[in-house]
């Protein structure tokens, strides 16, 4: 027993000198940290870290939550059963395994087939109490019927109200008042790390919320190119968990504030994999006013060529030899042409040139010199940071349109007599009635149009017998010509054949 007494004040002995061993241990390790403090403070990285973002600060998702909610909407598609031509892109029916594929011996033999009516849903946001809805072109691309539901049950049927395939964004609109809407917030002020909220209708769920970070800004992921030769990205990407439906739905701060459009997911599956994306909320601004506006994008247009992301380091050194300047990725944007007809060339911008800044916005990549140049319209003027020969000048630009008129939807008279309302055809379209571009006649108005023989959905690829592939180049045919009569010619999309129709506008 006496033993045994003295064997456990032993080891208490052992254990108090060990605790007070990894005491001094450590102190004396934590002053030897400090070497790789300055001044024994922590480095600068962590200033904002205990300024208001203390560890164990909770966030409580649900007021943001409750107030965005109600104004997330569900969007549903019919697209008819329709006719077309067997040596256009066969888009797979999604019922084939059940159902089989319809007019199997129209394709076998090289006639016309039947494609079956198909119908999709996605997410939409109400952005104005009187019914404006913001969503993703992809979504209502090609609909002949929109059906738009709100949280509580009550549905709308919908208009297109314009799109924009490049940045992949539609306005829609519905008829009513009072109408729950989500206020903008500013995407500018996005934080990496940053809590938000992505809001929709996925695999045709009931209202789904479901959180995550901001885990990177300005992104391109090369998925706007399916639908638009001139794709614009410079996404938001979140973890917060997306899937098919969500499209078009959005993406809040814990304020309750739209910060994004998600667009798209990143996924070897299809379904959510870890990295979502959403527009930035100040494009989708920039695009929705004019689209409400003027029916069309007034993009502005800088006119400089620049090394795509990822060039290898052998590619770009012959390039900067070719060049005769100096660049280090980083550093900006490397100018390696200056386009004819351009705001560039026109303020006297150079190749070689390496562009810092735009209106005092650092640019240091593709996409965020992107994001910056479709916030503005032709004519307005920046002033653009450029280092030539290692010396840093400001040089104000006047932006451009791609066609040299500042305004081509509003200025074009023959184009306000014709009345009606046209978009450049998708790519998608396009591509499926083996055309180079288009314009689509999405409805037919008052005016002219609405007098002819012309159809809705008309698809316009010559006036005058000069080919147009836009809305833009279609305003731009209309004002050369010289003579009031104007011929438009076309084709129907799903229908053999080309039509040309003679409209006058002295009419």
């Amino acid at each position: 027993m006496n033993w045994n007494f003295k064997n456990v004040l032993a080891i208490i002995g052992i254990s108090a000198l060990t605790t007070i061993t990894s005491m001094w241990s450590y102190g004396k390790l934590s002053k030897s940290n400090s070497s790789f403090e300055t001044d024994g403070k922590l480095p600068a990285n962590y200033a904002s870290f205990f300024n208001g973002n203390a560890p164990g600060t909770t966030v409580d998702f649900t007021p943001a939550a409750n107030a965005a909610s109600p104004a997330v909407v569900h969007i549903k598609t019919k697209t008819n059963a329709k006719q077309v031509q067997s040596n256009q892109k066969k888009q797979r029916n999604p019922f084939s395994d059940l159902f089989g594929d319809e007019d199997m011996f129209g394709d076998f033999f090289g006639g016309p087939r039947m494609q079956p009516e198909q119908r999709a849903s996605g997410s939409g946001v109400l952005i104005t109490a009187d019914g404006y809805i913001v969503t993703n072109n992809h979504v209502v691309n090609g609909a002949d019927e929109i059906n738009v539901t709100l949280t509580n049950k009550k549905t709308y049927k919908a208009k297109v109200i314009g799109v924009d395939a490049s940045s992949d964004i539609a306005v829609l609109k519905i008829d009513g008042t009072g109408l729950p809407y989500l206020v903008y917030g500013n995407s500018d002020e996005i934080k990496l790390g940053q809590w938000v909220l992505a809001i929709g209708y996925p695999l045709n769920l009931e209202v789904t919320i479901t959180a995550g970070i901001i885990s990177a800004k300005n992104r391109s992921i090369d998925i706007n190119s399916r639908q638009s030769d001139k794709p614009v990205e410079s996404f938001l990407q979140t973890d917060a968990a997306v899937n098919q439906g969500n499209s078009g739905g959005a993406l809040v701060n814990t304020s309750g504030e739209l910060v994004g459009i998600n667009s798209a997911i990143a996924s070897p599956t299809g379904s959510y994999a870890g990295y979502a994306y959403a527009i930035p909320v100040n494009m989708v601004k920039k695009v929705v006013t004019d689209i409400v506006k003027y029916g069309v994008v007034q993009r502005a247009y800088l006119g400089i060529s620049y090394p795509k992301e990822g060039m290898s380091d052998e590619a770009l050194k012959k390039l900067l030899e070719e060049l005769n300047t100096k660049f280090k990725e980083g550093d900006g944007i490397l100018i390696t042409d200056v386009l004819e007809g351009g705001a560039a060339k026109a303020a006297g911008i150079k190749k070689g040139d390496v562009l810092l800044k735009m209106n005092g916005v650092n640019v240091k990549t593709s996409p965020e010199l992107q994001e910056q140049v479709t916030r503005y319209k032709p004519g307005d003027k920046v002033n653009l940071v450029i280092k030539r020969d290692s010396k840093e000048m400001t040089i104000e630009v006047t932006f451009k349109a791609k066609l040299g008129s500042a305004d081509l939807a509003k200025s074009s008279s023959a184009a306000e007599k014709l009345g009606g309302k046209l978009e450049t055809l998708d790519k998608a379209t396009a591509d499926k009635n083996d055309l180079e571009g288009g314009v689509i006649i999405k409805e037919l108005g008052t005016g002219i149009l609405g007098k002819s023989r012309v159809e809705k959905g008309f698809v316009i690829t010559h006036v005058n017998e000069e080919p147009v592939k836009t809305v833009e180049e279609f305003y731009e045919a209309l004002k050369k010509s010289s003579s009031p009569n104007i011929k438009i010619g076309g084709v129907y999309p799903g229908y053999f054949g080309n039509y040309a129709f003679i409209l006058n506008l002295n009419e």
